[in-house]
C-alpha cells in the first residue's frame, strides 16, 4: 500500500478557532469639548470590560450658535460586541454604517453590555433630566402601543433616582445597559467610574430606549453616532483581514 500526499486549503471555522480582535485592545481615548474618554474600563455593576465605541458631544444650536451640554462616550462588552456585530457589519464603509438605522439598533438592542457615560459640560439638575428623558420616552412608547403598568413603575422609579441629584460641569451619569434587560445607574463627580451602581432598574423598555435616544434614528447625538460608525468600520474591518489571513491553511491529508 502506497501513501499519497495531498495538499488542500481548508477554512478554519470561527467555532473551532477563537479570533483575536486586535483593534479591541488597541481601542485609543478620545476628547470630547475637554471630556476625555479612557479606551477601555469596567462599568458600574459588571464584571465585564468594555472598549470605547464611539463618543460625541450633544447641544443644540441657539441663536445661530451651537451650545454643547454634554459629551457622550458609548462603551461596548469587548469581544462580545465585536463578534456580534462582524457577522452582519465587517467589511462595511464608515459612510455605510452612518446612514443605516439596522447598524446603530444591532448595537443598542445587540446581546452584550452596553455603557453608556453622559458627562455633563453645562450644570443640570437630576430633575431636569429625568423629566427630558422619560417624558420623550413615555410619548415613543404610547405611540407604539407599548406603554404598560411596568414601564409606567420603570419611569416613576428612574425618575426618584435622578430627583436629588445635582450634576456640575464634570460629573457624570452612568448607564450599564445589561442584555437581559436591567438597567444599572451610577453617578460621579469625575472621570472615575463606581464599582456598584445607585440603583438597577429592571425594564427592558427603559434600558434598551435609553442608549436609542442617543443613537437611534433620532438620536440626540449625531456627533456620537458618527464616531460609532468611523471606529466600529475600521475594528470591524480588521476583523475580516483578520479572518482573511487566518482562514486558509494547508494541511497535508494522508491517502492510502
Amino acid at each position: 500500500m502506497t501513501m499519497v500526499e495531498m495538499e488542500v486549503s481548508h477554512l478554519v471555522s470561527a467555532t473551532t478557532t477563537k479570533q483575536e480582535m486586535p483593534l479591541v485592545s488597541a481601542t485609543t481615548k478620545l476628547e470630547v469639548e475637554g471630556v476625555l474618554f479612557q479606551p477601555h474600563l469596567t462599568p458600574s455593576g459588571s464584571p465585564h470590560n468594555h472598549f470605547l465605541a464611539g463618543a460625541g458631544v450633544r447641544g443644540l444650536e441657539i441663536g445661530g450658535k451651537f451650545i454643547s451640554f454634554t459629551a457622550i462616550g458609548i462603551y461596548l462588552e469587548t469581544e462580545a460586541a465585536v463578534e456580534a456585530l462582524a457577522v452582519k457589519w465587517k467589511g462595511k464603509t464608515a459612510e455605510e454604517l452612518a446612514a443605516s438605522a439596522d447598524f446603530f439598533r444591532d448595537i443598542y438592542t445587540g446581546p452584550f453590555e452596553k455603557f453608556t457615560r453622559v458627562t455633563m459640560i453645562l450644570p443640570l439638575t437630576g430633575q431636569q433630566y429625568a423629566e427630558k428623558v422619560t417624558e420623550n420616552c413615555v410619548a415613543y412608547w404610547k405611540a407604539i402601543g407599548k406603554y404598560t403598568d411596568a414601564e409606567a413603575a420603570a419611569v416613576d422609579k428612574f425618575s426618584e433616582v435622578f430627583k436629588p441629584e445635582i450634576f456640575p460641569p464634570g460629573s457624570s451619569i452612568l448607564f450599564t445597559h445589561s442584555p437581559s434587560g436591567s438597567l444599572t445607574i451610577a453617578f460621579s463627580k469625575d472621570d472615575s467610574i463606581p464599582e456598584a451602581g445607585t440603583a438597577i432598574i429592571d425594564n427592558a423598555m427603559l434600558t434598551v430606549a435609553i442608549l436609542e435616544s442617543i443613537i437611534g434614528e433620532h438620536g440626540v447625538s449625531p456627533a456620537a453616532k458618527q464616531s460609532l460608525a468611523v471606529r466600529l468600520s475600521s475594528m470591524l474591518s480588521e476583523v475580516q483581514d483578520v479572518e482573511k489571513s487566518q482562514g486558509e491553511k494547508t494541511v497535508t491529508v494522508m491517502c492510502a
